[in-house]
């Protein structure tokens, strides 16, 4: 088991998550993180600093794709340890459904 960043991070990427790990696992997209599944110890210490709600264990069913998505950008994106500031509209965008068609970028953040 690991655990992924889904739909919801997406231009919400609050960064709480973070600060939290242990191996620091999670890499910065322009409008979402990711997590990256060969370093994810499985811990969970990540899911409840979630504002979003956006982190899950890939255990549960339909979260294949995330699994995929997590994968791949967490090798093309950088890898970020400290908690920078939200997105203006973060709040806003909380809880918008499919915004992985809508506003997904593949983009790479800053990273640290």
């Amino acid at each position: 088991m690991t655990y992924v960043v889904t739909d919801n991070c997406i231009r919400c990427k609050f960064m709480d998550c973070v600060e939290v790990c242990p191996v620091d696992c999670f890499y910065e997209g322009e409008n979402m993180l990711v997590i990256n599944p060969s370093e994810c110890i499985d811990c969970g210490v990540c899911e409840p600093e979630c504002p979003a709600e956006a982190i899950l264990p890939d255990t549960e069913n339909g979260l294949e794709k995330w699994l995929e998505l997590n994968t791949k950008y967490s090798a093309e994106w950088p890898n970020i340890t400290v908690k920078g500031d939200a997105p203006a509209d973060a709040e806003a965008m909380n809880g918008v459904e499919n915004k992985l068609d809508q506003f997904f970028s593949p983009e790479p953040g800053k990273g640290d």
